[in-house]
């Protein structure tokens, strides 16, 4: 069983190695940037760096994996808020600096083919979406024998796809700011939730 310590210690490593990848990578690229030096810069040992992540092109993705940050913060909202503003507070939590955020968003849309990206973000969304029907499900468990768990999977999904349509749109755009990211977010949930038509 992994302990809190442990669990923050851990945390602690991946941030420092994301925060070292970005400055690695603005100032000499992903291509020209090794993974040693990355854990270098990291004050790690290369045997660390490899425990945290397979390949140095997952730091540009290191930002949503994993989720456990977006589980945490949307368990924390209360239940008598709308679904739609917990998971836009809870998304807006994210414990990683916003200058690295920022940045690796910017590297990812330069340095990396678009099919990967999408890819990528593509299971990152699902993943999203499975942590929000959890806790949909959590809430309102659904009757067996009804369409409450279609219902419930058909809501998470259509929330992760308004989340990631927005990710989407920020990710392209040149204002890549994340009060814009929040801005773009709060109005594609809005736009969920006024029905699309």
């Amino acid at each position: 069983m992994v302990r809190p310590a442990q669990t923050a210690r851990s945390e602690r490593t991946r941030e420092a190695l994301r925060q070292a990848a970005v400055v690695r990578f603005l100032a000499q690229g992903v291509e020209d940037t090794s993974a040693e030096q990355i854990a270098a810069d990291a004050g790690v040992s290369l045997r660390t760096f490899y425990r945290h992540f397979a390949s140095k092109d997952d730091l540009l993705f290191a930002d949503y994996a994993g989720l456990q940050w977006f589980r945490t913060a949307l368990a924390a909202r209360t239940p008598d808020e709308s679904i739609l503003d917990s998971v836009h507070s809870a998304m807006m939590a994210r414990p990683y600096d916003d200058w690295a955020v920022a940045q690796t968003a910017s590297l990812r849309a330069e340095e990396i083919e678009p099919d990967r990206i999408v890819r990528h973000m593509r299971q990152v969304e699902a993943d999203f979406a499975a942590v929000i029907e959890s806790r949909l499900g959590e809430e309102n468990p659904p009757e067996p024998g009804t369409d409450e768990r279609m219902q419930i999977a058909v809501t998470a999904r259509c929330i992760a796809a308004a989340v990631f349509g927005a990710m989407e749109v920020w990710m392209l755009s040149q204002e890549r700011s994340l009060p814009e990211l929040s801005r773009l977010t709060r109005a594609a949930l809005d736009t969920l939730a006024k029905g699309i038509g």
